[in-house]
């Protein structure tokens, strides 16, 4: 007997069978995992634990409700509907795979950044202690050339945030590449840890960024022009500087001026997350003589500097003692500012969304302010995509999933109206990715490991002109998500890759196979729209996808 020739009463009696039943379970489920959940040590002003029926998955309608607001946590927070295995399938639609290299740096996190030398083109993925270098020439046929492993825990300096471009006046190829204090395992909890924070601050390092000029596509052979601290009056690396250093991919196009996020001393201290001591800055440099850089203007947001507490305490934000406050990457520009560009694009944290005017660069300022809707925990504002503001005046700002299980609110891709710079609003939001109907869970939350948007990649090394239609981002659980904006009262999603939660990769001298942890399966993508290719970085290896969209 099918569901269908069952009598409407029989019916009813079965649902509420069905509901009792999922409420028992869900409850005993729930119950068990309490203890787990009230572990978290809960701070004064910090969001509580959220309550085990008011959030989770429906059995009835396949639906998974976020929580409201959490607190900071780690690890992993299953509940009744997650899949107890990790999804081993691959799911496709409108895309192809045609290469796949099993190498990974970094299998929750890692940077790119490209480089064009003698007619072939080179590919670096990295992370803080180790770089590969491919070269990607031929894309199908990509090659592993070189790597390092640094020796950290030993004096040896991490290989940061970098941009490589060529420089025309000076006939040189430059790399530019930030360095920043560091945080997982050095600075768990500022508020219950005094000596991690003494020890951040005392710690020995260039809170800054480096110069070279590139002599040869191995990172090892390039040669040091000069080393700028982001404090003007820093000491030498020798002794403790002040403030984060240089934070994330700096923007560089090849020419006069550098953009770099960052806190410059420690007078800019006001975040709320707990393994961070600062809240970043925007500054920008003159590097017309990449010997020796010069600061030209710091751009900050009220509330960000020791003092302004009375402004900082008006931020919705302000003492839950989790939120990210400030910068992470450094401004978003459409057009460069030597080339009469003028207006870029700020996201800083949980204080916002800002236009900010460059075109006097010793004198940075605010043209208009958007505070984006409360959403505690996870990162609440990193990335805004800029590739579409000429043909559609939107812009799209995200924030990224930092929990797994979806222990969070979901982080939105908000389309901000920016064609009047004085007055930004949000025009809509994009879809929320939908797993296809062969998938064994009906959310992705259900599918383990965090689920949300990272980026769209990097807009100083996506290669080509963007199109003015399609935007890809990396989702880690859900893969690759291509949004087509044609119809901006309905956006869609029209093609994805999304790969196995966990697999198998080589290390870095091919002699030992490892093994991913599935936390964050796509965390990054790298877009040649002059290829049409997006090159995928997953818990397990790096993809090379194409699309008849791209």
């Amino acid at each position: 007997m099918t569901y269908s020739n069952i009598k409407f009463s029989e019916k009813k009696y079965l649902i509420l069978v069905f509901i009792l039943l999922f409420s028992f379970e869900k409850l005993i489920y729930s119950k068990s995992h309490l203890p787990y959940l009230g572990a978290v040590q809960n701070l004064p002003g910090e969001p509580p634990v959220p309550l085990p029926d008011s959030w989770g998955y429906d059995f009835l309608t396949g639906i998974f409700k976020h929580p409201d607001m959490t607190p900071d946590s780690e690890g992993p927070k299953p509940f009744a509907g997650s899949l107890n295995y990790l999804d081993s399938n691959q799911y496709i639609k409108n895309m192809k795979i045609e290469a796949f290299y099993p190498y990974v740096v970094g299998y929750g996190h890692s940077w790119q950044a490209t480089l064009i030398w003698k007619g072939n083109k080179y590919l670096y993925d990295y992370e803080t202690n180790m770089y590969h270098l491919f070269d990607i020439t031929d894309p199908l046929n990509a090659k592993l050339i070189a790597y390092k492993k640094f020796d950290i825990a030993n004096g040896e300096h991490q290989f940061g945030p970098l941009t490589i471009k060529y420089n025309k006046k000076l006939g040189k190829t430059l790399a530019v590449q930030c360095y920043e204090v560091p945080r997982y395992g050095i600075l768990w909890n500022k508020y219950l840890y005094p000596e991690q924070v003494q020890a951040i601050q005392q710690r020995k390092m260039l809170r800054g960024f480096r110069i070279f000029e590139v002599t040869d596509p191995n990172w090892i052979h390039w040669k040091l022009l000069s080393e700028t601290p982001l404090n003007a009056h820093a000491n030498g690396i020798d002794q403790p500087q002040e403030g984060s250093g240089c934070q994330d991919v700096p923007v560089y196009h090849g020419d006069q001026y550098l953009f770099v996020a960052g806190a410059p001393n420690d007078q800019y201290i006001n975040t709320e997350y707990k393994s961070y001591l600062y809240s970043g800055a925007q500054l920008i440099y003159d590097v017309s003589n990449p010997y020796s850089p010069k600061l030209l203007s710091i751009w900050s947001v009220p509330g960000q500097k020791k003092g302004e507490e009375q402004e900082y305490s008006k931020n919705q934000h302000a003492g839950n003692k989790t939120t990210w406050m400030g910068s992470r990457m450094p401004l978003f520009i459409p057009k460069e500012l030597e080339k009469g560009g003028r207006y870029a694009y700020a996201a800083m944290g949980g204080f916002g969304f800002y236009i900010v005017d460059i075109s006097n660069p010793t004198q940075m300022k605010t043209i208009s302010h958007l505070d984006l809707p409360l959403n505690v925990s996870g990162t609440v504002g990193d990335n805004i995509d800029v590739s579409k503001i000429n043909s559609t005046g939107m812009v799209y700002y995200s924030g990224y999933p930092l929990a797994e299980d979806c222990y969070e609110p979901y982080k939105d891709i908000y389309a901000i109206d920016v064609r009047n710079p004085l007055d930004p609003k949000i025009a809509y939001t994009l879809p929320r990715p939908k797993p296809p109907k062969k998938a064994p869970f009906t959310d992705y939350c259900q599918r383990r490991g965090s689920f949300g948007p990272k980026r769209s990649g990097y807009a100083v090394i996506n290669s080509g002109v963007p199109s003015q239609r399609y935007l890809p981002y990396a989702f880690y659980n859900a893969g690759v998500q291509i949004f087509d904006l044609k119809n901006s009262k309905k956006p869609e999603i029209t093609a994805y890759f999304v790969p196995k939660m966990v697999g198998n990769y080589l290390s870095s001298d091919g002699k030992e196979i490892l093994q991913s942890d599935p936390s964050n399966p796509v965390h990054s993508i790298y877009v040649e729209w002059d290829r049409k290719l997006i090159w995928a970085f997953s818990n397990h290896g790096i993809y090379v996808l194409s699309s008849s969209l791209l």
